[in-house]
């Protein structure tokens, strides 16, 4: 409305140029705002506050498909290598991993921050004490290198997922 009465005065040609213009700065400052949201990665997964893909991990990482529970123990969250006898401890990510003596990481080995749609698939439908089984293709990035014990990872992402209450 604000547009139309500023052109009203204006020739047929000049009006069209006009509106030609307001759109054009429109399109530049949608442009701008996708492209920040991009890459702050807040199109990625918003609710996220510990990363794990750090410049530091980020070589290492890999995808593979697993299974990941609640166990009896630390750290809490599992992650089975499907195929494997491999089994990776889930930590929020390397900053959390490389701190946890400080008392605000101190209890991230029985709750890290998983990606929002692994998160849902524990907790959907759950009955009873333990969480749903969640299999999935997960993207890992190992905290530490320790072939011969359970292994540190963060989970950076999920796909293909099946829930399963086993309990």
């Amino acid at each position: 409305m604000r547009f139309a009465d500023n052109t009203k005065t204006m020739p047929n040609s000049d009006r069209t140029l006009a509106k030609l213009f307001y759109m054009s700065r429109v399109l530049v400052a949608t442009s701008l705002l996708l492209a920040r949201a991009s890459a702050t990665g807040e199109a990625k997964d918003s609710q996220r506050t510990i990363q794990c893909k750090t410049q530091t991990v980020a070589v290492s990482c890999y995808w593979t498909r697993g299974r990941l529970a609640v166990a009896n123990g630390n750290p809490s969250y599992r992650l089975w290598r499907i195929g494997t006898d491999r089994l990776f401890g889930i930590y929020s990510g390397p900053n959390v991993f490389d701190h946890q003596s400080e008392s605000k990481y101190a209890l991230d080995n029985e709750a890290p921050e998983l990606p929002s749609n692994v998160e849902d698939a524990l907790w959907r439908s759950v009955k009873g004490a333990w969480l749903n089984v969640v299999y999935a293709d997960f993207e890992v990035c190992p905290l530490n290198q320790k072939p011969e014990a359970m292994q540190a990872v963060c989970i950076e992402s999920a796909k293909n997922i099946t829930i399963k209450n086993d309990h």
